[in-house]
Order: C-alpha cells, then sequence, then structure tokens
C-alpha cells in the first residue's frame, strides 16, 4: 500500500520510511505540506502520515485542504500533547494522534490498524458476527422520512440533501439511523464504528458528533435530529418532533 509521510525532519522521515519498507509498505516522502497537496491530487495513496509542524504550513491546514477532496485516512505527527490538538485533530477529520517522540514500529501498528478498518468487512460488534452479504445493486436506497440513506453508494441525504460525511460522521449517522430513537452508548457507537478503538481517544464520538451536527444544522438550524442522552448515550429521531 501507497504511505505519504508529509515531515521536514529528514532523520524522523527516514526512520519512517525505514520501518514501512520492513513491513512490506511504499512510503513516498514529502518535506512541504503545499506538495503533499498536490501530490494527492494526482496519486491516490492509502494513508497519510502528516507533521503539524510544517515550515510551509500548519498540518492541520493541510489537512483541511486534503479533506476538501479525499478522505484517505491522515495520522498526525507532533511535538504538542495538548488534548485541544488531539480534539483539533479529529474535528478536522484526522483518524489518529502520535506524540514525538515515538517508535517507528509503533507508528507502523498504527498504520495497520486504520488500514485494517478501511478494508475490512463492516463487522456488527454488538451482535457479534459479520453482517451478511447484501446484493447492494439490487437494494433501494433505505428511505427513514428525514433521512434517505443508500447502502451501496455509502451516501446519506437529510431533508433532500446529499451529506458531505467523513467516513466516522456517516459511521455513526448510520448506526444511529439503524435503530431510530434508540439510546446508543458511546462505547457502543466506538464499537460499531471505529472497529478497534485502541487507538482513538475518549472524546472521539463526542467530537465527530459535533461535526455531524454541524453538518445538519447548515441545512436546518432550528432542528437537531440528534438528541444528547447526559451519561447515556445519543439517540437519533427521523421525525419532526
Amino acid at each position: 500500500m501507497q504511505i505519504l509521510i508529509v515531515e521536514d525532519e529528514q532523520s524522523i522521515a527516514d526512520n519512517i520510511v525505514y520501518a514501512l519498507k520492513l513491513d512490506g509498505f511504499s512510503p513516498t516522502h514529502c518535506l512541504l505540506g503545499e506538495a503533499a497537496i498536490a501530490m494527492l491530487k494526482s496519486t491516490p495513496m492509502d494513508l497519510v502520515i502528516l507533521d503539524v509542524g510544517l515550515p510551509d504550513m500548519n498540518g492541520f491546514e493541510v489537512c483541511k485542504a486534503i479533506r476538501e477532496f479525499s478522505d484517505v485516512p491522515i495520522i498526525f505527527l507532533t511535538a504538542r500533547d495538548h488534548e485541544i490538538d488531539r480534539v483539533v485533530g479529529l474535528e478536522i477529520g484526522g483518524d489518529d494522534y502520535v506524540t514525538k517522540p515515538f517508535s517507528p514500529r509503533e507508528l507502523v501498528a498504527r498504520v495497520k490498524v486504520i488500514l485494517k478498518r478501511v478494508h475490512k468487512p463492516i463487522i456488527d460488534k454488538t451482535l457479534g458476527h459479520p453482517v451478511p452479504h447484501i446484493n447492494t445493486q439490487s437494494q433501494p436506497p433505505a428511505n427513514t422520512s428525514l433521512f434517505l440513506s443508500d447502502d451501496a453508494k455509502k451516501q446519506i441525504h437529510y431533508q433532500g440533501t446529499l451529506l458531505n460525511l467523513t467516513r466516522y460522521e456517516y459511521g455513526l449517522l448510520k448506526t444511529l439511523l439503524s435503530q431510530p430513537e434508540r439510546v446508543f452508548s458511546r462505547e457502543q457507537l466506538m464499537t460499531a464504528v471505529w472497529s478497534d478503538n485502541c487507538g482513538s481517544f475518549d472524546r472521539a464520538v463526542d467530537t465527530h458528533i459535533k461535526g455531524l451536527r454541524a453538518k445538519l444544522k447548515q441545512i436546518e438550524p432550528d432542528f437537531d435530529p440528534i438528541k444528547t442522552h447526559r451519561g447515556l448515550g445519543y439517540s437519533l429521531s427521523i421525525t419532526h418532533d
């Protein structure tokens, strides 16, 4: 698989490249954010390892620019270990966050975990068995009043408008839509959407719910179909109260 490394410190990049090659990956190295953005527009990558402290632009800004045209998984590298940085990274579409100094082998392990999430079949952890295969070409989109979900295209419409969702926002909304009005705990949502949560943060669910709510409110500012149940979790209303 193709891995793009965006890191201005050559020694760090060399160590990451070496560790990735040992596990059979094909790494490509960029020194600057602008070059990384241009490369991703022309060359498909399976994952991006992105340093936050780049000389030409902030790594968070690079991530925002990438998210305008790509949903490629992104792991942030940073010398800062503050919760606000982790939250910001998750809010703008990052998948994981590694603090310097770090073990290249641990980083490769995180790469494997994220790629496994992206490429493995969807597992219903609540039921404890794989979801049966469905011929999605013959499946009509599921209509649930305010929402229209098309599993084949991995798209959800809200009040007739196609939502531009990240992978995790789509997973959360799809899970909530599966049983309207049911209260899902944060742990249940994490298990259903993230599959393996060893590299995720405690506030990951809340962070992505916040982003999902913001996108829904852009369509109808005065109505929030996602209900917060304090100490319990979240539920979804598919009709106006």
